[in-house]
């Protein structure tokens, strides 16, 4: 079963994206913020990351790269409830800057629930053959 860590300051994001997990197979461990999610990833393997942009006391992209560098190999699934950027509109796309960080995938908050669990199959999906390639060099 697939272990997802779910960092997130909105306890109602977090709690449904635990029960929605929950209830496809995964096994979730949540955190509440930028430095406790650190703090789960420094002590648990996990399969996938799924992480917010922006949250208190881990400014803008910090927490995006900083959970990149420290699991390279895991995919993350970047989220905010910022608009992507448009023509008409002189605001950042923040999504494209998290992919150019090191996320595996954005999406944008409202969450589709069939829409996440898509983008976990396939994170899941390309990291398997990654994996299987490292234990077969070791």
């Amino acid at each position: 079963m697939p272990h997802i860590l779910v960092v997130d300051d909105d306890t109602m994001v977090r709690t449904a994206i635990e029960i929605l997990l929950a209830r496809h197979g995964f096994q979730v461990t949540t955190a509440n913020g930028g430095e406790s999610g650190l703090r789960a990833l420094e002590t648990t393997a996990f399969d996938l990351m799924i992480v917010d942009i922006f949250m208190p006391h881990m400014r803008g992209f910090e927490s995006i790269r900083i959970f990149h560098e420290r699991a390279p190999a895991v995919p993350l699934i970047a989220i905010s409830g910022y608009a992507f950027a448009n023509l008409a509109s002189p605001a950042p796309d923040f999504l494209r800057m998290a992919h150019d960080l090191g996320a595996a995938r954005c999406l944008r908050k409202p969450l589709a629930p069939a829409t996440l669990l898509n983008m976990i199959d396939e994170c899941l999906a390309e990291a398997r053959p990654r994996d299987k390639g490292i234990a077969q060099s070791l």
